[in-house]
């Protein structure tokens, strides 16, 4: 069944649309445009019935049809379970170096509606808008289709400091959905991840946008304008992700894992394992915010580990890996400093729970850190 909602009350916030003119020229004039996209499960596809038929690849095939003279290449470096504060972190080695000429991001129903992820947020939008290709970059808010929680306040609030397009899910689908013209279960499972319906009614909203700035093509847009000053205190958009690539920790019983990574769903690779308790793992690294992934898993029971900082037993964190959901296991983030001194740190982490029938290791995935 289709329904209809109105598209054109997406586009929340304007922004200047001079970079995605630029990039629609360039593609009817035949050059070769990259469109990528970087956000959690629903721009991996999750609940679609294909990949094909996730927003995602909808809006990347209407650039395909729109501009029948170019070729277009696609970028897809949606993770599920995860926020914008991984995703500043990831956003060099998932999306940027495929030098993309156009990006949508989308965490607004990753992220949680406060301060901490609006700094997170903005640091990547800033990350990405100031990269050195200069890409065309998209603001796309979801939105829970059973209370409407969303982020999108604190994310919208960043687009208009950048003066960057916005393009919610609010006004449109939420709208309709509340009003009881559509039912949730017709364009959604679980009130989080669109199906194949609710791709398509996501992909439309955003399409209705990309055509408002294709009818405007020829209308004159103004550069926009250097990069204004941070809107938060923006001590993420450096975020540094420490693996056993380009890091070098001290190992007493952990192993590092060679394994690999050959796409960006593989999320369980490059890090360090143990099993042994009291397997230690120890780091230097150096500024004022620090995170530690690792797995939490359905596999259970598996181990516990402890995270100290600078040897402040007082205030160490308990690392669980066993998930309390069932969807499957999670690149899970768990801070250990925020706003802390910016200077080099010693993080220790020392499995501290295990049992005779763990039916999993303690997989570390990553430290990161930023200033």
């Amino acid at each position: 069944m289709s329904y209809q909602i109105q598209t054109e009350k997406g586009l929340v916030n304007r922004g200047n649309w001079h970079r995605m003119k630029e990039c629609m020229k360039r593609a009817e004039g035949g050059d070769r445009i990259t469109i990528g996209f970087l956000g959690g499960s629903i721009t991996q596809g999750a609940a679609a019935e294909t990949h094909t038929t996730c927003y995602a690849y909808l809006v990347f095939d209407w650039w395909v049809k729109k501009f029948p003279k170019s070729a277009f290449t696609y970028v897809n470096a949606g993770i599920g379970g995860t926020t914008s504060q991984f995703g500043v972190s990831r956003a060099e080695s998932d999306l940027l170096i495929y030098r993309p000429d156009v990006v949508f991001v989308e965490f607004s129903v990753n992220d949680e509606n406060n301060s901490f992820y609006q700094e997170t947020y903005e640091g990547l939008v800033r990350k990405i808008y100031d990269a050195p290709l200069k890409p065309a970059l998209t603001l796309i808010h979801n939105i829970m289709y059973d209370n409407g929680t969303t982020a999108q306040e604190i994310h919208q609030a960043v687009g208009e400091h950048y003066n960057l397009p916005c393009v919610a899910m609010q006004p449109t689908i939420y709208t309709e959905v509340k009003a009881g013209r559509i039912p949730n279960r017709d364009i959604t499972p679980d009130d989080l991840h669109p199906n194949t319906t609710g791709h398509a009614l996501v992909a439309s909203v955003i399409i209705d946008y990309l055509e408002k700035v294709y009818a405007e093509l020829s209308a004159e847009e103004s550069a926009e304008k250097a990069m204004p000053a941070p809107l938060t205190d923006n001590h993420y958009q450096n975020s540094l992700r420490l693996q056993n690539g380009n890091s070098a920790p001290v190992l007493d019983g952990f192993e590092a894992d060679k394994i690999p990574q050959r796409l960006v769903l593989e999320g369980f690779r490059n890090g360090w394992s143990a099993k042994r308790r009291g397997a230690k793992i120890t780091f230097e690294a150096e500024g004022s915010e620090i995170a530690v992934q690792y797995r939490k898993t359905i596999h259970q029971p598996a181990p516990v580990a402890t995270a100290v900082v600078d040897g402040n037993v007082q205030h160490a964190v308990v690392l669980d890996a066993n998930f309390e959901e069932t969807w499957g296991d999670c690149l899970f983030m768990q801070n250990l400093l925020v706003h802390g001194e910016n200077r080099k740190h010693m993080v220790e982490i020392t499995l501290t729970e295990t049992h005779e029938n763990d039916e999993s290791e303690f997989y570390l995935i990553s430290l990161i850190v930023s200033h």
